[in-house]
């Protein structure tokens, strides 16, 4: 009995394994506690791995992999029409050893510690911003109900805020002041912490080789490149740069029948924080565009042919196609290179 494709059901303590033969034959059902996990995969003959990438999935795959085996992660909803029947860990881990066996089968990328490491830092970081806006809102709201109202931006109410608690003649009752004076704090702590974790950041950043050849792309920022190359690494897993903007989401959804092509909005697929920060960063240079526009220039036609929303995400799958080039094929970026590459 060889096995040769072994499907895992991740869980935080009991982990279920499902194994199959070289004929697809079903050889191994078993559950392993999480302390027996390496003791039983380090005796095992290398074989093929498959698991949902889920919490935890990164750090088995590059510890299984250690152990010799061939490691592949996919993404939960492309195990789920696998399941045969009714949902249950021994179902789940059938259906993702079927699933890996599969030849067209979609892979995530593993990610290395250090790229998990600047991941969480750039998920911390986007926790705290959240936070931030929110106890903004509530000082704005709150000064609100007694008739006090703010231009908007958080720098405005932290640069205004201690006028208006000093002003006694603005109806604001006494017992409001102190607890103002404490959300006030609250929310310069939280900006302190978003500053702080951007520099740590921007630190990686400039010392990342890719990271820093991405950044010259308009739009690009420190904070989109370190977060693409912290997840998609050398974006070996796409064989062309549609595959990677299709996998943030950046391309149309398809709604086609009979040989008619129906193409509704964008499909918003993959990472969302991911999908932002390009869009974002696309926004900053149609901004730019406008003030100085190129009328030659691709992105300035795009942009009197349609609105600005459709121009943002335009130029951002269009970064997303850019990046995938630069980090596929080790290459740094000329914004000419297109008009060169036609002329030669």
């Amino acid at each position: 009995m060889k096995i040769t494709t072994i499907g895992i059901d991740l869980a935080k303590s009991v982990f279920q394994i499902h194994g199959v033969d070289k004929h697809g034959k079903a050889v191994l059902r078993k559950s392993l506690k999480r302390s027996q996990m390496a003791e039983y995969f380090v005796k095992l003959a290398p074989c093929l791995i498959g698991m949902e990438a889920c919490g935890g999935a990164h750090y088995w795959a590059r510890k299984l992999r250690s152990y010799g085996h061939a490691v592949k992660l996919m993404a939960p909803q492309f195990v789920k029409p696998y399941v045969k029947t009714n949902k249950n860990d021994m179902a789940d881990a059938e259906a993702i050893c079927e699933a890996v066996s599969r030849p067209n089968m979609r892979f995530v990328p593993i990610k290395t510690e250090e790229q998990q490491a600047i991941l969480s830092v750039h998920r911390a970081r986007s926790g705290f911003v959240k936070a931030r806006t929110a106890q903004a809102n509530q000082i704005r709201g709150l000064l609100s109900e007694f008739g006090i109202v703010l231009n908007p931006g958080i720098r405005t109410l932290i640069k205004q805020m201690p006028e208006i608690l000093e002003d006694g003649e603005n109806g604001l009752p006494m017992a409001m002041r102190p607890l103002l004076e404490r959300l006030v704090e609250h929310l310069k702590a939280l900006d302190q912490q978003v500053g702080d974790l951007e520099k740590e950041i921007h630190q990686w950043h400039r010392e990342n080789e890719a990271s820093v050849r991405l950044e010259a792309i308009p739009g690009v920022g420190p904070l989109t490149a370190s977060a693409i190359v912290a997840t998609v690494g050398n974006a070996s897993e796409f064989s062309n740069g549609r595959q990677l903007a299709a996998w943030l989401g950046l391309v149309p959804r398809q709604h086609s029948s009979g040989g008619k092509q129906t193409l509704l909005g964008i499909s918003k697929r993959g990472d969302t924080y991911m999908r932002t920060l390009l869009i974002h960063g696309a926004r900053s240079v149609i901004r730019y565009v406008e003030s100085k526009a190129d009328e030659a220039s691709w992105l300035h036609k795009v942009t009197v042919r349609r609105n600005k929303n459709v121009a943002a995400v335009a130029l951002a799958n269009k970064n997303a196609r850019t990046i995938w080039a630069l980090l596929a094929h080790q290459r740094t970026y000329h914004p000419d290179y297109a008009a060169a590459k036609a002329t030669a």
